[in-house]
């Protein structure tokens, strides 16, 4: 993790930035029983392994999606991409005064285990995370 001239992919966790690709056959059953119940038309879904999360990337209503799963199958974060107009206000301006001439590539709603709502900006090489109000938080490596 947009609809406008943005390549929207499924979209992959910052913090699973060195995650492993595995078939779904290799994924414990509780786990893609999870995502299929909560998500039954998702579509392409792809899994990544870290360290006993588990991430499945996947498509549904034709908007690129990420799950966040811990061993147990419960969720830690969900990722959705949005489109830049459904950005708080300040985002884009930020991104403008403080990344001059980068190209935004994708935009995403992260929400946490705790409903905590965070945007990512990603632009070349970085993850620009920012809070539900628009202010910014933190620069990642992407």
């Amino acid at each position: 993790m947009k609809k406008i001239a943005i390549t929207v992919g499924p979209l992959f966790v910052a913090t699973l930035s060195f995650a492993q690709k595995i078939q779904e056959k290799d994924i414990p059953a509780n786990i893609t029983s999870a995502i299929k119940k909560m998500y039954p038309s998702a579509t392409a879904i792809k899994w990544d392994k870290e360290d006993e999360m588990y991430e499945a990337g996947f498509y549904l209503n034709k908007r690129g999606n990420s799950v966040l799963l811990n061993a147990q199958g419960n969720i830690i974060e969900t990722e959705v991409a949005i489109e830049l107009s459904q950005l708080p206000a300040g985002i884009l301006d930020y991104v403008k005064a403080h990344y001059a001439g980068r190209k935004v590539k994708e935009v995403a709603k992260i929400v946490d285990a705790k409903g905590t709502v965070t945007y990512e900006v990603e632009i070349k090489g970085k993850d620009l995370i920012f809070d539900s109000n628009g202010k910014f938080i933190k620069e990642l490596k992407g």
